[in-house]
């Protein structure tokens, strides 16, 4: 299913994925075989992956920024886009299931030419150097849970513990220790901090 790389065969694997890919990683981190890495920057650094952490999906770093950190033991599941054009900071022990997007831009220009301009400049020369997305930063705190087939929209902070549901659209800030849901995301009650009660 997948196995655990150390260092050094996880920089050689990094090399073989499609894209420019180049990444710092931490020891221990397991990347599989459906895991990409599009590094469009030049700096190794604009993607990290903690150590411990298991990446299944998909880590894209724009050409014209962006910066994606992601803390220890955490799991990036299959199919799952995480795409930066500014920055994007996922924290400790954070559990991200399958198909999940979570974009800090709004992945193409609202201008209907500037889109059609972008398209092009994807289609013949990759992506612009030069382009305005909305860029606003994504921050999810440490020990988050978001659930399958969730959206993570640009500019939400997602506070420690919170739990996203499963096909939720979070347009909004999510506070530490509360269950959101539904189509645009909204609180549905507050996690306790003792596992025995609730």
């Amino acid at each position: 299913m997948f196995r655990r790389l150390n260092k050094g065969a996880a920089q050689r694997a990094l090399a073989r994925l499609r894209g420019r890919a180049t990444a710092q990683i931490g020891a221990g981190v397991s990347l599989t075989a459906s895991a990409r890495i599009y590094n469009m920057g030049r700096n190794d650094a604009d993607i990290s992956i903690g150590s411990g952490s298991i990446v299944r999906g998909e880590l894209l770093r724009f050409a014209h920024g962006g910066k994606i950190t992601i803390g220890t033991r955490c799991y990036i599941g299959e199919g799952t886009r995480i795409w930066s054009g500014t920055g994007i900071s996922i924290g400790d022990h954070v559990l991200i299931a399958h198909n999940v997007s979570i974009f800090d831009n709004l992945t193409h220009p609202i201008d209907w030419q500037a889109r059609r301009r972008h398209f092009e400049a994807i289609a013949t020369t990759g992506h612009p150097n030069d382009i305005d997305l909305g860029d606003r930063p994504v921050m999810i705190g440490d020990d988050v849970w978001i659930g399958a087939q969730a959206l993570v929209l640009r500019g939400v902070n997602i506070g420690a513990r919170a739990i996203v549901a499963a096909g939720a659209v979070v347009t909004r800030d999510v506070p530490a220790d509360t269950v959101v849901a539904g189509n645009p995301a909204v609180p549905v009650r507050p996690l306790t901090q003792n596992p025995d009660e609730g």
